[in-house]
């Protein structure tokens, strides 16, 4: 299983790498119609929205203690 850490790291790739490959992106669409180069425009707003929204999400779950997120024993 991976890490908490290790998810928020890759996370922070994938964003990053998202942000690295904007003008490529730009360059790679250039040559689509303009429906076309909008729809993938919108995907990929998608997926970086998406991956800021799960890079909170985790960041927020290291925040909380340990202790409210263990199982307690069962009756």
């Amino acid at each position: 299983m991976i890490t908490l850490e290790e998810r928020i790291a890759r996370t922070e790739r994938l964003l990053r790498r998202l942000e690295e490959d904007q003008p490529y992106l730009h360059v790679r669409l250039s040559e689509l119609s303009a429906e076309h180069r909008q729809s993938a425009n919108a995907f990929a707003d998608r997926v970086r929205a998406e991956a800021e929204a799960e890079l909170q999400r985790l960041l927020a779950e290291r925040a909380t203690p340990y202790a409210g997120n263990a199982p307690g024993p069962t009756d």
